[in-house]
């Protein structure tokens, strides 16, 4: 049975730095929330980009959420503030149990239009999340291939424009 799940902000702090090497032992290197972690440590930190799931009191996924400016905005018609999310991972006894969906849930609940960089073979899971491969621009995209989320009234911007 799917009980309702709570999205949560997680505090920048050591606690936090603690449940976050759980997902590093899973090989998940190129997760390197660690590192910035570790980088931008402040002592329960209220603006912290990190999210996360609970499943009793362990930690069981994570993802962080960065609010991009207009003024930068290569992706969407008109111009507007967006999120990119980044890192979304379900520790692997937790998969396929929601939690993945329930953060990304959480990230469209802002009504902005989200850019996330998907992991090798993750493609479907973002597709059934609506997402949806922005137009290959190589100056912009440099070698990403990046997924973007619209929501109603969004249009990802015409790059032969």
């Amino acid at each position: 049975m799917m009980t309702s799940t709570k999205v949560k902000p997680l505090l920048v702090n050591y606690k936090t730095l603690e449940e976050f090497k759980r997902f590093k032992e899973y090989g998940n290197q190129e997760l390197a929330m660690l590192e910035d972690l570790e980088s931008n440590i402040v002592e329960n930190d209220s603006e912290s980009p990190f999210f996360g799931v609970y499943y009793g009191s362990a930690l069981v996924a994570r993802m962080s959420l960065y609010r991009v400016r207009a003024k930068y905005d290569k992706y969407f018609v008109p111009p507007q503030d967006y999120l990119e999310l980044w890192k979304l991972e379900v520790l692997p006894d937790y998969r396929d149990m929601g939690f993945g969906k329930d953060l990304v849930e959480f990230a469209k609940s802002f009504e902005l239009p989200i850019k996330t960089n998907p992991r090798i073979n993750s493609h479907g899971f973002w597709e059934r999340m609506g997402f949806q491969k922005a137009n290959y621009d190589v100056e912009r995209d440099l070698g990403e291939n990046p997924l973007i989320w619209m929501p109603t009234g969004v249009e990802e911007r015409d790059i032969n424009a």
